[in-house]
């Protein structure tokens, strides 16, 4: 990563665990600045601003929250060398919430929060040269089936990837923008072993690749001076099963 500028921070959003929180120490240990958004504390936080990330909590479930969390952002840094949508919430259509409320939810942190933070932090990611910076939305491979237990969740995050084309047109050439649309990447603790199973076998690879397969691609991202508007997948040949 030694193209990138140090002093521009790179902007994580759900930075706290999993995914994100790979994502940032991967920055850190290169030494590149980091910010973090977080809805709730995480034991990691306090082990990521020992080692210089930024943390600000975030209540990205109305508008005004996305705002403040903007303006917190600008109070930082004038320059971010990029954006990387992580935030995100996997609800299922439950006969406990209404429908209506399930799509809000969804929309909010997938739609609502990449597209605003967008517009208002545009001018963070401007100035820096011909793909000087990058926006990436994670969106999902769901994206590409649908599926019957999230519908809104993958409806949310179809919106998501789509927003990815857009950007990519209003932003060039100073701004690259892609998607990274995962499936299978890391379990969770209380996954029991027929789910892994079954969860393993909807893919050619049958491995849990693990966060490094993510970083890895954000490295190659962000390196990149060509590569926008696209959606990369990472689902071990997923979509060929």
């Amino acid at each position: 990563m030694t193209d990138f500028i140090p002093s521009a921070p790179v902007l994580i959003t759900g930075g706290a665990k999993r995914i994100g929180l790979a994502l940032a120490e991967s920055m850190l240990e290169k030494k590149i600045p980091v910010i973090v958004s977080y809805r709730q504390p995480y034991p990691a936080l306090e082990e990521l601003i020992k080692k210089g990330a930024c943390c600000i909590q975030a209540d990205f479930s109305e508008n005004a929250g996305i705002l403040a969390f903007a303006e917190k952002v600008r109070a930082q840094t004038g320059k971010l060398r990029a954006i990387i949508h992580n935030a995100s919430s996997w609800v299922a259509e439950s006969p406990d919430t209404a429908p209506k409320d399930t799509m809000a939810m969804m929309l909010q942190i997938h739609v609502y929060t990449p597209y605003l933070l967008n517009l208002e932090l545009e001018e963070c990611l401007r100035g820096q040269g011909t793909a000087g910076a990058d926006i990436i939305h994670i969106t999902d491979f769901v994206v590409e089936k649908g599926s019957k237990k999230h519908i809104a969740y993958s409806a949310s995050k179809a919106a998501l990837d789509n927003m990815t084309l857009s950007f990519a047109r209003k932003l060039a050439p100073e701004v690259k923008v892609n998607s990274i649309a995962p499936a299978l990447i890391l379990f969770n603790p209380e996954d029991d072993a027929s789910y892994r199973e079954h969860a393993l076998n909807k893919s050619l690879m049958k491995i849990e690749p693990g966060e490094s397969e993510i970083v890895n691609l954000v490295d190659y991202i962000m390196r990149s001076k060509y590569v926008t508007g696209k959606t990369l997948g990472v689902d071990g040949g997923r979509r060929l099963r």
